[in-house]
């Protein structure tokens, strides 16, 4: 009796099965002690006290800048710039933070270890890194990717891309990271021998996916959509903020001429003389606060590009889990295929049109030898498809519950960090409108004492 193929629908749903193991061991030397904490929890998740438990034993910083000259890999003259990793472990018997390790590391080299987090963690959503160049600028802000302000914000960024990573509950145990962390000469290396570039997906293989998936999982579709709107709305509202910090410059910078002007009036009277000269001075301290302002500003908005970059790091596991559900369905196709092949070798009945059909018809009938040994080989490979059927369902439930588990966790990180930042953002504004009308109140002073 023909059996009805699997239903690649239900394949993925979540299932009480246990965790995918990471492809890096467990972190050794300062950190073997943590893991002695790690726990699983009933439902199959890796849990510590705290996400932030490696950050308890360990502090992570990114102290310095410097900028330097070299040879790149076509052994042509370039300038980069490099940044001091330092890390401190903060618990001691003498109570000192004592330094254990500092290294320095270029921006391509944290670009490396972000794709091996991406390829080896397909189901974590991977903290972004701060831009490359810089993006949403102001007219007045240099765009320069060596500007010292953009490579401090920058370092800034990178440390806290360290820090995200570390206070990650899967992420921070790679060990990959912590060699990152310690090892300065040949970490370039261990990278690549662990081969994670050949378990990369092609994004070609990913386009085909998302486009001939019959069965997407509707949470998976919705999160993406809204990962385009996430995008779509901050990149909106960096823009904005790009405006107003235009217009808010030139606001500013014209009450330098207050300045300017209450001066030379206050060259020509007598009386009133340094009551103008005072309220010049308000007028000057006022225009020239704005560079402070739209600087702090610029860290705000580094926290929203973030989130922007974030979107891409959501949309990297729906695509992966399209694929995955892509290579279900297909393997549950060709297994009921094969079952269909199998059955009509056994009855001799072609209920479909194939080339074999039409061999037959012109050439006869296959010996009795022949089709049993057709239906022999046929029911290996229905074996086989089933063991594979049954290892892809696995490996996505697996997939889909650690998924699900890590897109809970960054949702409440985002939204305390979202808020944290608007409402940082309120209060500096806020805060610069009550300088200006307290320079506008000691300008009514010194017209007053006229």
């Amino acid at each position: 009796m023909e059996q009805a193929p699997p239903d690649p629908d239900k394949l993925l749903q979540p299932a009480p099965v246990e965790p995918l193991g990471g492809p890096g061991a467990v972190l050794e030397a300062a950190v073997g002690e943590e893991t002695e904490d790690t726990r699983e929890d009933g439902s199959g998740v890796d849990t510590m006290t705290g996400n932030n438990f490696w950050l308890k034993k360990i502090e992570i910083s990114v102290s310095e800048a410097e900028k330097r000259t070299g040879r790149n890999a076509v052994n042509m003259q370039e300038t980069y710039t490099a940044y001091l990793i330092e890390t401190r472990s903060v618990e001691h018997a003498d109570g000192q933070s004592v330094l254990t390790d500092s290294l320095w590391r270029r921006y391509s080299e944290f670009e490396l270890l972000r794709n091996y987090l991406l390829v080896c963690y397909p189901h974590a959503v991977v903290p972004p890194l701060p831009e490359k160049r810089a993006e949403f600028v102001w007219h007045k802000l240099s765009a320069d990717n060596m500007d010292p302000d953009f490579v401090e914000r920058r370092r800034i960024g990178l440390e806290n891309f360290l820090l995200r990573v570390a206070s990650h509950p899967v992420l921070c145990r790679d060990k990959i990271f912590y060699l990152f962390l310690t090892q300065e000469g040949n970490w370039k290396e261990t990278v690549n021998e662990t081969g994670f570039q050949l378990k990369a997906d092609s994004r070609l293989k990913a386009l085909n996916a998302t486009f001939r998936v019959k069965n997407p999982d509707k949470r998976f579709t919705e999160l993406k959509h809204y990962s385009d709107e996430l995008q779509s709305v901050i990149s909106h509202l960096l823009r904005v903020r790009a405006r107003v910090a235009d217009r808010l410059y030139g606001v500013y910078k014209v009450h330098g001429n207050y300045g300017r002007v209450f001066s030379e009036w206050s060259a020509i009277e007598k009386e009133m003389g340094d009551g103008l000269q005072s309220a010049g001075h308000h007028m000057d301290v006022y225009a020239s606060s704005i560079d402070d302002i739209l600087e702090d500003e610029e860290h705000y908005a580094d926290q929203l590009k973030e989130y922007l970059f974030y979107a891409e790091a959501l949309r990297a596991v729906c695509r992966k889990h399209e694929l995955m559900q892509y290579d279900l369905e297909t393997a549950a196709q060709d297994l009921a295929s094969k079952k269909q092949q199998c059955e009509e070798l056994a009855t001799g009945t072609v209920r479909t049109f194939s080339l074999k059909g039409m061999t037959t018809k012109l050439f006869g009938q296959e010996t009795p030898e022949q089709r049993e040994a057709r239906v022999k080989v046929l029911e290996e490979q229905i074996n086989e498809g089933e063991q594979q059927l049954k290892s892809k369902n696995l490996e996505g439930r697996e997939f889909v519950k650690n998924a699900w588990a890590d897109i809970e966790r960054f949702k409440e990180q985002k939204n305390r960090d979202l808020k944290e930042a608007l409402i940082s953002y309120a209060v500096m504004q806020i805060s610069m409108c009550k300088k200006g009308i307290q320079v506008w109140t000691n300008a009514k002073e010194c017209f007053s004492k006229m």
